[in-house]
């Protein structure tokens, strides 16, 4: 099948496959009606979304339940609730996740990065590909992205003022870790990442970094662990402005509902990493 179709031609049809599983979840849809809605076999569909998601069809569904959602997100909010009541949000637990972070100056912020030279390249993930954007103090950007051109225009429009420069060697250990973890592998190495955004930006941003692998977690109760409980709409904006796609793991925030909602990066998107987390 990987010979025979393009990775994003791939990738579209799982994408079909999603949209349809989600929309008939409640009454849990065989592998027969998946297959003939994207016009596959039976077989090609299950090698072609194992390989994509991980998982089987049939555990895609039984990941979107809403009850299985509801359940995670309970865990996931006490989880959130009890590290905030411990101060488990500093160093220790950023340590924990193999992630340091690090924020910009406001003179930097202002100035677009002026005098920053930013390194970028495209590299393929387990879910589509990808733009990854570093310079010297840590890795700025990750945004799925299909296309190269598109992907330049992502970095300048990020780093307006900034001198970039193409440079896929460079990256490409990050891409590799990154790719692994998206895969479910453990983490190798450390990797330090640059937030640049207002301070509020970035209080909910390293929030989600509590959110553990495999768990759920309300935008209410990411907002109580950024300390701003009452502005959940402007937490959610935030949430949807993440600048590192699944390594700060805005894909994790659901509704209160149980209802995935949406992602920057497509819906589909978002239900094929959580139900690949759920079912690992």
């Amino acid at each position: 099948m990987r010979g025979e179709r393009t990775a994003h031609e791939q990738y579209g049809m799982i994408a079909s496959a999603i949209r349809y599983i989600t929309a008939q979840a409640p009454g849990q849809p065989s592998l027969k009606e998946v297959a003939e809605h994207v016009g596959l076999s039976e077989f090609h569909l299950q090698r072609l979304f194992s390989e994509w998601a991980g998982v089987s069809p049939k555990e895609f569904v039984q990941a979107l339940t809403l009850e299985r959602a509801k359940a995670a997100l309970a865990e996931g909010a006490s989880l959130l609730q009890a590290s905030a009541a411990m101060d488990l949000s500093g160093p220790s637990r950023l340590h924990d996740l193999f992630i340091t972070t690090e924020a910009v100056t406001p003179g930097e912020f202002r100035n677009g990065g002026a005098g920053v030279e930013v390194r970028w390249t495209m590299g393929d993930t387990p879910f589509g590909s990808a733009l990854f954007a570093e310079t010297d103090r840590g890795l700025g950007r990750i945004a799925f992205c299909d296309d190269a051109v598109l992907g330049k225009v992502e970095v300048e429009r990020s780093w307006p003022n900034a001198s970039l420069r193409y440079d896929p060697g460079a990256l490409q250990p990050t891409v590799d870790e990154v790719a692994g973890r998206m895969a479910g592998r453990q983490p190798t190495r450390t990797i330090g990442v640059l937030f640049r955004g207002s301070p509020f930006r970035m209080k909910v941003w390293r929030a989600l970094l509590e959110i553990p692998y495999g768990r759920l977690a309300s935008y209410g109760s990411v907002a109580c662990v950024a300390g701003s409980g009452p502005a959940v709409r402007a937490v959610a904006s935030s949430i949807a402005q993440n600048p590192l796609a699944f390594l700060v793991p805005c894909h994790r925030v659901i509704r209160e509902t149980g209802v995935l909602g949406q992602y920057h990066w497509g819906a589909e998107r978002k239900a094929l990493m959580i139900a690949r987390e759920l079912v690992r």
